[in-house]
């Protein structure tokens, strides 16, 4: 940007206000000097003056007018009202100039000061144009004095200097004025980018999906974004000591000073939280030395992981299902056909037992590894989960055993969501059946409530599916989703993961909560109909 590429203003910014109320001040103050020079009666010996009753008149007319504008025009609205002040100026400054006596009564300077003033606010040919006026002026009136006063007419070379000079301290000041203004603009660009620049940094620190926290060296939270708040379960982290929000990452950071070297291991701040990897940063601001504190949610990349392995552990498994299952199922008819002899003991047919037994636990493995690599493709359908719960439950009944029982509450009227039913029915099925075999391992009777509602905050169907056995041990609540888990001798430790996978795969989430009057309790948060296509 040239100085040339400036436009003119059409008002007076904040700077040019000030500079505004400095030149009326200038101009009382000039105008209190004049009036305390003729109140004292100096004036006659101090200046040589042709006409002193117009000078007195002229000196307390310039006080008055220069006080009034003052107190009526504090802020001029346009550059029209500057101009206007300008030109009035030098006008009253030219009369007392011709009742001074001319130029050896050094009013001119006046003139060139206030013409040096002036063109601080106005720019650009406005402003020559009041150093004209002044210079017609100064010329003017000293061909007048030479007319009335033949002495006067040595003054045409000092008058036309000052002329002159208001000329060139107009064009210099324009010019210095641009150059402030031009590195004004600058700074105010810069200083945008820089705002806009910080604002937009914040923006990203807030929508990252990274959580970062900033410590001081008492381990108290400076800095906390949405993603660590999210992470930690807390609403506000800022000003609170990380001690009493987090002791777990406290202990991590601890060993992270120990031993820099190391890297942390991977926690949990809470019960159901998400997995997280912190890794930790110095950070020297000033004298003070902070720590920046990066938490990963490695959850997505644990999953991620277990299904790469459960993928190439289905592919390996259907190469050689043929291979295994024939031999398999050799094994387990001639177990079969050992426990058909009449002349087999009771020691060796309970091994013929253990045989067939673990012979249809090894096929059942194959069966769930091998529906892990064949499994198709969710198409989900508009369902009405009041009524399509109703017949789950009216079906599954017909199934259950005489100490079972299946209870159904359903609040609200229309319920809907999009899953593929035949999946739903599948995760159904695993979650009630579990639910009743570990309540009949507690009670005589095995039960499992269904409880259908809408989620008053996010506005979504929630299914719950709860039972009245032991529930889960708090040492195993972040393990029952893996693959292979399993706390029974007989289980593949996959029917939690199937159902988990299932319901993300049709933009629900499965989640387990213990039951407050014990036993378990898993939720299902269905999608929004219209947010699935």
């Amino acid at each position: 940007m040239s100085t040339d590429t400036l436009p003119a203003p059409a008002v007076l910014s904040a700077q040019g206000r000030r500079i505004f109320r400095l030149y009326s001040l200038y101009r009382l103050l000039i105008g209190l000097a004049l009036v305390l020079l003729i109140s004292s009666e100096l004036d006659d010996n101090l200046l040589d003056l042709t006409r002193p009753e117009l000078f007195r008149n002229a000196s307390w007319f310039y006080l008055i007018l220069n006080a009034l504008i003052a107190a009526l025009v504090p802020r001029p609205r346009s550059m029209v009202q500057v101009f206007s002040l300008a030109v009035v100026d030098v006008l009253l400054l030219c009369c007392l100039f011709l009742a001074a006596g001319g130029t050896p009564s050094g009013i001119a300077n006046l003139i060139v000061v206030s013409v040096a003033i002036s063109n601080i606010l106005l720019r650009g040919r406005i402003g020559l144009l009041v150093a004209a006026v002044a210079t017609i002026g100064l010329i003017y009136l000293t061909f007048y004095l030479s007319i009335s006063h033949p002495q006067a007419a040595s003054q045409f070379v000092q008058a036309g200097g000052f002329g002159a000079l208001c000329f060139a301290a107009a064009l210099f000041i324009q010019g210095l004025s641009r150059r402030l203004q031009l590195s004004e603009t600058l700074a105010e660009q810069r200083a945008a980018d820089v705002a806009n620049l910080e604002a937009l940094n914040a923006q990203i620190l807030e929508r990252m999906r990274t959580g970062i926290l900033v410590l001081d060296p008492q381990n108290m939270i400076l800095l906390a974004n949405n993603g660590a708040q999210s992470f930690l379960g807390k609403e506000s982290l800022a000003g609170r000591p990380l001690d009493a929000e987090c002791p777990v990452l406290l202990e991590s950071l601890q060993q992270w000073l120990a031993n820099p070297t190391l890297r942390p291991q991977s926690l949990q701040a809470f019960v159901n939280g998400p997995m997280l990897q912190p890794s930790f940063v110095n950070l020297q601001r000033g004298n003070q030395q902070n720590v920046l504190v990066f938490l990963e949610d490695i959850s997505q990349i644990t999953q991620q992981a277990q299904q790469l392995k459960l993928a190439s552990l289905g592919r390996l498994t259907a190469g050689i299902a043929h291979e295994i299952r024939n031999p398999l199922g050799a094994i387990s008819h001639a177990a079969q056909l050992l426990q058909e002899s009449e002349e087999l003991q009771g020691p060796d047919r309970r091994l013929a037992h253990i045989i067939q037994d673990h012979s249809r636990r090894m096929n059942l493995v194959i069966e769930n590894v091998l529906q892990l690599s064949r499994r198709r493709k969710s198409e989900p359908q508009l369902l009405d989960l009041k009524y399509w719960l109703t017949r789950f439950a009216s079906e599954f009944r017909t199934s259950c055993g005489p100490d079972q029982t299946l209870h159904l509450a359903t609040l609200g009227s229309t319920l809907q969501t999009r899953m593929d039913p035949h999946q739903l029915t599948q995760v159904l099925t695993n979650l009630v059946q579990n639910g009743l075999r570990y309540s009949t391992q507690k009670n005589a009777r095995g039960q499992v409530w269904l409880k259908l509602f809408r989620d008053p905050e996010s506005d979504l169907p929630v299914l719950e599916v709860e039972d009245d056995g032991d529930g889960v041990p708090p040492g195993q609540v972040h393990n029952i989703f893996e693959p292979f888990f399993t706390t029974e001798s007989k289980g593949t430790g996959l029917g939690l993961y199937i159902s988990r996978e299932l319901c993300e795969s049709n933009q629900a989430r499965l989640d387990y909560k213990p039951r407050e009057h014990g036993g378990s309790c898993f939720r299902i948060t269905f999608a929004h109909p219209r947010k699935l296509s």
